[in-house]
């Protein structure tokens, strides 16, 4: 009997996302006016989720955020952040784990006892593509195609 191969894509967190937005937001705009908020209502999050995501960026070196009055600044030129920086800043997968194989193939099976070595070739080639396509897009490349639009 052959099993059906079934492969689940592990979902990139939508906190890659949530991080390119706020950083984008925090570059383009004066730095008293990024708050924790203000970024909320940009992003139409709940600000936890903001101060969760800024304190990662800020632990990767990426933002400063100043405390009482708030307001969060870059530490780096737009042009010098990758989204592979953002990318790595948030967890947004695990490293080399981008794809999720299921487990517990059947081994008395041909493709049950090989896919998972076969599969996981292609699929770490696939994560080290896109991983290096998010190396070569900047901040400052991505704000400018706001104007592009």
């Amino acid at each position: 009997m052959v099993t059906t191969v079934v492969m689940t894509l592990k979902q990139i967190s939508t906190r890659f996302s949530i991080a390119v937005h706020t950083l984008s937001l925090i570059a383009v705009s004066p730095a008293n006016d990024c708050t924790g908020d203000y970024i909320a209502g940009s992003v139409n999050t709940n600000p936890v989720i903001i101060r969760r995501i800024i304190g990662m960026l800020k632990k990767a070196g990426l933002v400063d955020v100043r405390p009482g009055v708030g307001g969060a600044s870059l530490l780096k030129r737009p042009e010098e952040i990758t989204l592979l920086d953002v990318y790595r800043a948030v967890h947004a997968a695990e490293e080399k784990q981008l794809f999720r194989i299921h487990e517990d193939s059947n081994i008395d099976c041909p493709v049950g006892r090989n896919i998972e070595q076969s599969l996981q070739t292609e699929l770490l080639a696939a994560q080290v593509a896109m991983e290096q396509r998010l190396a070569q897009t900047t901040l400052e490349r991505l704000i400018q195609s706001f104007h592009d639009q």
